[in-house]
């Protein structure tokens, strides 16, 4: 019986030819159906090719019952619950690197307009037919820095066709080897203030996660040099928006060049109604070569899905539980949490990801493995991270993975992840009690018992009296409620508080809490 295939948006001829071609797939061409139709139209589907036009949400997936694997054909996958197919067992794919290089020149197009207004001295003689030199003095690129925040596929490229124009690259990348900047005659950012701080230029190229969501606002902007001029062809929301136009109206900014923003289409956008903002319609991927490139791989992966011969670029895989004992399910999502919890208190780059089991649960501890991984490394890839790509990605970052069995302890079954980055480390040991009641019961040696979830504060300090106090009264006057407090001391006169609080605690107060006295180091994380 042949496969149903379901184009559900617009891709290049290019790639559709191949599944015109294939004698064992039905395909369905429906880009130009309107999208009350189309749901309609899923009922017998196992594949579908979407773009950023079709909303892959609950009522898609509630049509598309058959529906197999899913394949974005881009990069984002913002229109797409992921969460949601997994649990439904959709198999969901992106194509990631077909709109590297169309991306890499958007950029330097929007750069070399930032340092010479080429939009506006070509409107000012083409529209408005006057001839006016005086009025376009630019700066060069020769010899100014260039701050490049994120050192990926996108970020390295701009970075060394930036260099070829003599710019000097201060690149910040905490998640990949020193080395990779290095080896290019590049300076390595140890932390992203050095380039706030040293800047003329900064260009912007994570992905768009919880953590690098408005990570350039006012407080990074006042750090930034006079005359800064930032690039955003990346993700809307990296860069907070009321911060660009309050540092467009003081001067701070001499340009913006941006080609994405926080809520799309932009038409009514209050950055368009400034002069010295270059803007584009997130075109970072639109170049004939790119969207070739997009259409074929994405089709490609479609018709190998298909055939069940391989799922390239996976975002996830639905989890085979049924395979498992039953009492193994619960520690799959606790190793995950426990090491999203390590990775929150040490940021600092991650050098190495240990996991150490004891009991009946270290047979299936390198399957753990991978689900420590994701848990650690999530917070900052966010969903292009997985249980699939996991252990490619901890090698590419040179991340050192390791299995450990332990002597027993008194636990049935026990786990510990130990996060290492350059100058330190955490180790978080859980278990499960009964069917699924998972439990923190040791943090960096500090006997505790809390359960792995919600929005904590953990706190190490000189065990003496009164700190309790100290910490509630900080809280107290910011109005923040307890709602759990567990405290574990050792033998060497310090204390580890882990303190529940019923809403995020913000960066003034963890200032405020580091200030007293007893603390030691105090991070705040959220489960």
């Amino acid at each position: 019986m042949k496969k149903k295939i379901i184009i559900c948006d617009a891709i290049l001829d290019k790639g559709i030819e191949l599944l015109r071609k294939a004698e064992d797939i039905e395909l369905i061409e429906a880009s130009k159906i309107p999208k009350n139709q189309l749901m309609s139209m899923l009922d017998d589907v196992d594949i579908a090719i979407t773009r950023s036009s079709t909303d892959v949400d609950e009522n898609f997936l509630n049509h598309a019952k058959k529906l197999k694997a899913l394949i974005r054909a881009g990069v984002g996958v913002d229109n797409v619950d992921i969460q949601n197919c997994s649990k439904r067992g959709v198999i969901v794919m992106n194509v990631p690197t077909a709109n590297t290089i169309a991306a890499v020149e958007l950029t330097m197009a929007h750069l070399l307009t930032s340092a010479r207004a080429f939009v506006n001295a070509h409107n000012f003689l083409k529209i408005q037919r006057k001839w006016e030199r005086e009025k376009w003095y630019g700066v060069e690129l020769m010899g100014k820095t260039l701050g490049v925040i994120g050192f990926g596929n996108i970020g390295s490229r701009v970075a060394i066709r930036a260099k070829a124009f003599g710019m000097k690259i201060l690149a910040y990348d905490p998640y990949i080897p020193a080395n990779k900047i290095t080896d290019l005659g590049m300076q390595q950012a140890k932390h992203c203030d050095e380039i706030l701080e040293k800047s003329d230029f900064i260009t912007i190229h994570t992905p768009k996660t919880k953590e690098t969501n408005n990570m350039i606002s006012f407080k990074e902007l006042e750090k930034m040099k006079d005359n800064i001029r930032l690039i955003n062809c990346a993700r809307g929301g990296l860069y907070n928006e009321e911060a660009l136009c309050e540092g467009l109206k003081s001067g701070k900014i001499a340009w913006l060049g941006i080609d994405v923003f926080d809520k799309e289409p932009a038409i009514n956008h209050p950055l368009l109604d400034f002069e010295n903002v270059s803007v584009t319609s997130h075109l970072g991927a639109n170049t004939y070569e790119s969207q070739e490139n997009i259409s074929i791989q994405a089709c490609e992966q479609a018709l190998n899905a298909a055939r069940g011969i391989n799922y390239a670029n996976a975002l996830n895989l639905p989890i085979k539980t049924e395979d498992l004992p039953d009492f193994v399910e619960p520690y799959i999502e606790l190793v995950s949490k426990m090491a999203f919890l390590a990775a929150q208190i040490d940021k600092n780059p991650i050098r190495s990801i240990k996991l150490e089991a004891q009991g009946a649960i270290s047979e299936y501890m390198h399957s753990l493995l991978t689900f420590a991984v994701v848990g650690a490394l999530g917070r900052i890839l966010g969903e292009s991270i997985n249980y699939v790509n996991a252990e490619f990605v901890a090698k590419e970052k040179g991340i050192e993975l390791l299995c450990e069995t332990s002597p027993n302890s008194g636990y049935n079954n026990k786990l510990s992840v130990k996060i290492s980055t350059e100058h330190s480390s955490v180790n978080v040991s859980g278990t499960v009690f009964g069917e699924n009641e998972q439990r923190i019961v040791d943090l960096n040696g500090f006997k505790t018992d809390f359960k792995p979830k919600g929005k904590m504060l953990v706190f190490k300090n000189k065990d003496i009296p009164g700190v309790i106090a100290k910490i509630s009264a900080v809280l107290a006057s910011k109005n923040i409620n307890i709602a759990d407090f567990r405290l574990g001391r050792d033998n060497l006169g310090y204390a580890l508080a882990v303190v529940l609080v019923d809403e995020a605690i913000k960066k003034e107060v963890l200032d405020e809490l580091n200030r007293l006295e007893v603390c030691i180091f105090v991070e705040y994380v959220e489960i």
